[in-house]
């Protein structure tokens, strides 16, 4: 119902600005000649009764009484209901119209008699005097309206025909209401906006790079950007202090709901800032779009959590704010824990490198089945654990649990009550090592907050998440690697960490990131600017001065020529405008997104390539 409302909102908001004379509709009210129409067919309103129009758009529906027809014609504005009386209805029939011709109709405006104010046109109606049928269509293969009858591979085969119904038409429309906001903020403070190439050089970013033979250059390659990064370093090296893009990125990587194999990122760097010129500038840029685009504004400045208080209290590093359940550590590395869990003969606790409790209020009284459904759920392979345990702290005062035998009722209320339970309650515990418990810990939170409807699209809780891990260690090539990418710099107390391996796991990064609603919608970093301290990040990564300079020495060299202090942000422009449609998939606010394969299924794309083409490339 909720999203309904929002979608209605859009529409009278694009209503609005279509009987002004605004962006919309202006083109349309001047006394010029236009060939094919006068108005768009969300503009008339009762102060056009009596004007005669001309509209063109495509046929909605077909509606037959007798020996009359209305035929609602629909363009991007709009739908307006066309009148064929009992002279036009019988020529309307003979052209053989059907849903999704191309029609022109030029009539009277009148005010309805049967009115409706579910659409903003509601209120009148266009009698035809004449028509013209500008191009015939075949029938759909799925039904063109709010809610369509074709799967998801029916519909991105027929991309061209979805974007025709109104939800996809309002999520690109916001779309561009956010660029467009975006880019009048950044405008106004002072920022340039300047393009940088697609054909690069492929250097080590994280993820794989989508790579581009050189016909010119026989067995050589480009890539194409995962993001624009040492281009914004050197332009702030250039001297232009203020720049951004909203830009497309390329990384080669396994899709889900909220990735695409090329995506659109808001794209900002600046000159001479440390940390909190960045965080302000773009918490206000963040707060402007929620107000222009959800007419949603927030007066108290942004929440900031460090990076160890996120992963301590939600288990991940983008926490959801939209509802409680804390994750409680009864039994965690270097954090005071409850004494009883290593006394008790209970061996999954007292053998487990951690125990994490989660309260979920008023659930005291959920049946057994239903606490059986959650601990299948913690057992599933996506989650990993062994089982869960469960403490009832009844409404009369008693508790009760699943390992009774072990706890007598004093030591069950004493761990109730680290875990902050109340009568009424129920706790819930995992067990197990600390990375496999914290992720599952973190994942039954969400879980559970989205099955009890805590997890409202339409509510906004962002958050500024600080003080990163300059590096991780990655189990599997046993070396470190750069949490962010190796151009951030490290916190400056703890620059002459980097010298000792020994110090790696505590030295924290100058970084950042923006959450909204248990996602990343943006992550930045200051970055190095001195060549010894960027050699330094690169040789801790395993880079020896050879592959340094194979790979980025046009950034070295750069450096050695007066580089300022910089940093800088990049927004997921892709989820920031699902996030504010209530959505949580990407796709839908892409014109032309892939599917989870990474394929084009309208173009069918990727293809082969002749023979000749591979000859050119130096692949055949």
């Amino acid at each position: 119902m909720k999203q309904k409302k929002y979608a209605a909102k859009l529409s009278r908001s694009a209503a609005r600005r279509a009987k002004g004379s605004g962006y919309l509709c202006g083109l349309f009210q001047k006394n010029q000649p236009f060939m094919y129409r006068s108005h768009t067919c969300g503009e008339l309103r009762t102060d056009h009764v009596g004007k005669t129009i001309t509209l063109a758009g495509w046929v909605q529906a077909i509606r037959r009484f007798g020996a009359i027809t209305f035929v609602d014609l629909r363009d991007r504005y709009g739908i307006t209901q066309l009148y064929f009386n009992e002279e036009k209805a019988p020529l309307l029939d003979a052209e053989n119209v059907g849903r999704e011709a191309v029609l022109q109709a030029t009539g009277r405006v009148l005010e309805r008699h049967n009115k409706t104010d579910k659409i903003p046109t509601g209120h009148i109606e266009v009698e035809v005097s004449d028509f013209k049928v500008l191009n015939s269509a075949a029938t759909p293969p799925f039904t063109i309206e709010e809610e369509s009858d074709g799967g998801e591979d029916l519909r991105m085969k027929y991309r061209y025909l979805d974007l025709r119904r109104p939800p996809l038409r309002r999520n690109l429309e916001l779309r561009y209401r956010v660029s467009r906001t975006v880019r009048s903020f950044l405008d106004r403070n002072g920022f340039w906006e300047i393009e940088t190439p697609f054909l690069i050089k492929s250097t080590p970013e994280g993820a794989r790079d989508f790579v581009v033979p050189s016909r010119m250059n026989e067995g050589q390659f480009y890539a194409l950007p995962q993001s624009p990064q040492t281009f914004k370093q050197l332009l702030m090296v250039s001297g232009y202090d203020r720049y951004y893009q909203i830009v497309k990125c390329f990384r080669d990587e396994d899709l889900r709901a909220d990735r695409q194999p090329e995506f659109t990122q808001i794209d900002c760097e600046m000159s001479f800032v440390e940390q909190e010129d960045i965080l302000q500038i773009f918490e206000s840029l963040f707060k402007e779009v929620l107000t222009e685009v959800r007419g949603i504004t927030l007066d108290e400045p942004l929440p900031r959590m460090t990076w160890d208080a996120a992963m301590r209290d939600y288990g991940n590093d983008k926490p959801d704010l939209r509802f409680g359940m804390k994750l409680q550590n009864l039994k965690a590395k270097g954090q005071n824990g409850l004494p009883l869990l290593e006394q008790n003969e209970f061996p999954v606790f007292r053998n487990a490198e951690t125990v994490i409790g989660i309260v979920v209020k008023g659930a005291a009284d959920w049946s057994r089945k239903q606490t059986d459904a959650w601990t299948e759920w913690v057992k599933r392979p996506q989650v990993g654990m062994q089982g869960l345990v469960t403490v009832r702290c009844n409404a009369d005062g008693s508790i009760k649990s699943s390992v009774d035998k072990f706890f007598n009722s004093q030591e069950l209320q004493q761990l109730a009550a680290f875990c902050g339970a109340e009568a009424g309650d129920l706790v819930l515990l995992l067990a197990g090592g600390e990375d496999l418990t914290r992720k599952a810990a973190s994942a039954l939170r969400l879980e559970l907050g989205g099955q009890l409807g805590l997890r409202d699209n339409n509510v906004f809780k962002p958050l500024w998440v600080i003080d990163f891990p300059l590096f991780e260690y990655d189990e599997e090539n046993g070396r470190f690697v750069a949490r962010h990418h190796p151009f951030t710099a490290p916190k400056p107390e703890h620059l002459e960490w980097m010298q000792d391996i020994a110090k790696y796991h505590d030295i924290k990064a100058n970084a950042y990131d923006l959450v909204l609603n248990g996602t990343e919608i943006g992550g930045g970093s200051i970055r190095i600017f001195q060549r010894d301290i960027q050699e330094k990040m690169f040789a801790a990564l395993g880079m020896d001065a050879q592959e340094q300079q194979e790979k980025f020495g046009f950034l070295l060299g750069a450096f050695e020529y007066g580089a300022p202090p910089h940093g800088g942000i990049a927004l997921g422009f892709d989820r920031l405008c699902a996030l504010l449609g209530g959505q949580e998939t990407i796709r839908d606010f892409i014109a032309f997104p892939k599917n989870n394969s990474g394929r084009d299924v309208m173009l069918d794309a990727p293809s082969a390539i002749d023979e000749v083409q591979k000859k050119e490339l130096g692949l055949g």
